[in-house]
């Protein structure tokens, strides 16, 4: 027991140091991360947080162009937040004329400051959960300081989410803590800590991936099984499918206020994945049971979602087609706009695909993920579909202008980011790899074997060598 104390205490402080190494890299930029569609945002949350209208599009446009004098002049298009050569002095009376032409011209109503007309500021209208977020922080700490706490909020939420998630699919604790390092490292980490409903929507997704990890549990492993006693992992190798239907639930509801979308594109890609996972069982003549229920239940919140944004009267896929070709609906809408749409697709993934050629980072990771497949954990098809609807929610959008950044796709890097660190695990020796991807129902099984692998040794019994994946350090 003392040694198992010992290791779990080292498991924390490995997770805090790297919480606080991270913490100390972001001090170094607290301003300058605005993007255009920060002031949207902020508005909203400085509106619900008790300011006028007025009030919140002066203080948001003050932040916003004073962020964007930090801003560094980079070749990425969306992360250019000022014109070249524009003071802030020039950038405030520039976004004020705008506020004033578009109130003259009809945008009176809603939560955000009249930025553009009124069908683009519908947009942000549809998304309250982000600003609604922001208000105790901006209430607090003031707009500089409160955005980016909560940037480091989410980023650090999120980061943790992947280590649970990883340790709860039975991977040993160094493994764990290279996922949640990986996940601040690439730019999972860069999008959480953008004041956008990026992260938090982000975030939101690692708890639903870790509630679909442990939905596939036939049952809750106990503290012996585990190999610890108590603390965060613990928790998550003791929690069990109820705790994992709540987090899928409650993920993907809170996830259809922040960004509905993205909501509905990771309910409709778990499912899918799901259902072609329940297919393969089903031709190895396995019990598709528990990957049968988690697809029913990301399927109906699909629908859900799908229902709830239409019921609301939120902007929709038309919607979203009309506001690229017409340059956010300056321009007249297009009677037909999905032949011009498809075009641009094809314009936005071919240019993609040459820049992943020119800079190859991305495509050697998802090489070292699709290396990791032989380690047949569990969390791999849900990795997959997660980078499934990063690829989804990026073709809704194929933006030239968001070909440097990462943002909508940002989904996809959450697959490096949980199969790479599965690649520092040995696969054991003595028994086959197995786990809930393999037999995830509990078919007929010889005795000592359950649904995640050999059954656990009592206490202090280590009879041939075996125990339990979550008890590896």
């Amino acid at each position: 027991m003392p040694n198992i104390r010992r290791k779990q205490h080292l498991g924390l402080i490995g997770m805090l140091l790297i919480a606080v190494a991270f913490a100390g890299l972001q001090l170094t930029a607290v301003t300058g991360r605005a993007s255009p569609d920060t002031k949207n945002y902020l508005s909203y949350a400085l509106s619900l947080s008790g300011e006028s209208r007025q009030e919140a599009g002066r203080r948001a446009i003050a932040y916003s162009c004073a962020s964007g004098q930090h801003a560094s002049l980079s070749p990425v298009p969306w992360t250019n937040r000022k014109a070249v050569g524009e003071s802030e002095e020039q950038c405030v009376r520039r976004l004020n004329d705008s506020v004033a032409y578009w109130t003259r011209h009809g945008n009176t109503e809603g939560m955000t400051a009249p930025f553009a007309n009124q069908r683009f500021m519908a947009i942000f209208e549809a998304r309250p959960g982000y600003p609604l977020f922001l208000v105790p922080f901006v209430t607090v700490l003031g707009t500089t300081w409160g955005l980016w706490l909560a940037g480091l909020v989410l980023a650090l939420a999120g980061s943790v989410c992947v280590l649970l998630t990883l340790r709860a699919a039975g991977v040993s604790r160094r493994a764990g803590l290279a996922g949640q390092a990986l996940f601040l490292a690439l730019p999972t980490g860069t999008v959480a800590m953008n004041p956008l409903s990026d992260g938090l929507s982000l975030a939101l997704g690692t708890v639903v991936l870790l509630g679909c990890v442990l939905l596939l549990r036939d049952r809750p492993r106990t503290d012996v099984e585990s190999g610890t006693s108590t603390g965060v992992t613990a928790r998550a190798g003791a929690a069990g499918p109820r705790t994992g239907a709540v987090l899928v639930a409650g993920g993907l509801a809170l996830m259809f206020l922040v960004r509905y979308s993205q909501a509905l594109l990771l309910a409709v890609a778990l499912a899918a994945v799901f259902l072609a996972w329940s297919g393969r069982l089903r031709l190895k003549r396995r019990q598709p049971g528990p990957v049968l229920r988690a697809a029913g239940l990301c399927g109906a919140l699909a629908a859900g979602s799908y229902a709830g944004a239409h019921l609301l009267g939120w902007p929709m896929g038309q919607d979203s087609a009309q506001d690229l070709l017409t340059h956010h609906y300056q321009r007249p809408d297009l009677p037909d706009p999905w032949p011009e749409f498809f075009v641009q697709e094809g314009v936005f993934w071919s240019a993609w695909l040459r820049r992943q050629a020119d800079q190859p980072i991305l495509p050697v990771l998802l090489a070292l993920s699709a290396w990791a497949l032989r380690r047949r954990s569990v969390v791999l098809p849900i990795a997959l579909a997660a980078g499934a609807a990063g690829l989804l929610n990026q073709a809704g959008h194929p933006n030239l202008g968001q070909l440097y950044g990462y943002r909508l796709i940002v989904f996809l890097w959450l697959l490096p980011a949980l199969a790479i660190p599965l690649l520092l695990d040995r696969p054991p020796t003595d028994t086959p790899p197995h786990d809930a991807s393999r037999d995830p129902a509990g078919a007929q099984k010889p005795a000592g074997v359950t649904a995640h692998g050999v059954a656990p040794a009592p206490a202090g019994d280590t009879r041939g060598g075996v125990r339990h994946p979550m008890s590896r350090s």
